[in-house]
């Protein structure tokens, strides 16, 4: 079944109509980002990715964690802007980039550069 050209998809997802359209259930935002905040033990929620940061807050947190040899997953939040936005409220930190570790917000560059000034990102990453 023909649902439309680019615009008429466009118009379809910008105003939340696309899934049903396409006959997809609903997905929860909360459940996705649950999803993707478990997706690693170590997730990294950032502008760009780790090969490629696209700021500087971004950049450092990579640096930092590269650093130290830790493990980690990482997603884009300039790729999809209801991941973005929601993140934000879901775990009511306005910034990015967004550390978390087993499921909880560590924090963000400042918070992880506090933990590996005093010795203790490793473990609190464990």
């Amino acid at each position: 079944r023909l649902v439309g050209g680019v615009d008429i998809v466009r118009e379809l997802h910008e105003t939340g109509k696309l899934r049903a359209e396409l006959g997809l259930a609903e997905v929860n935002l909360d459940d996705q980002l649950r999803e993707l905040i478990n997706r690693e033990k170590v997730m990294l929620f950032m502008k760009g990715n780790p090969q490629a940061p696209r700021c500087g807050f971004s950049s450092k947190i990579v640096n930092l964690l590269n650093e130290t040899g830790i493990k980690y997953g990482s997603f884009d939040i300039l790729s999809d802007d209801d991941v973005r936005q929601g993140l934000k409220k879901f775990s009511n930190w306005p910034t990015y980039p967004q550390l978390y570790s087993k499921g909880e917000l560590i924090g963000g560059l400042d918070i992880v550069k506090e933990l590996e000034e005093m010795g203790e990102l490793k473990s609190e990453l464990g």
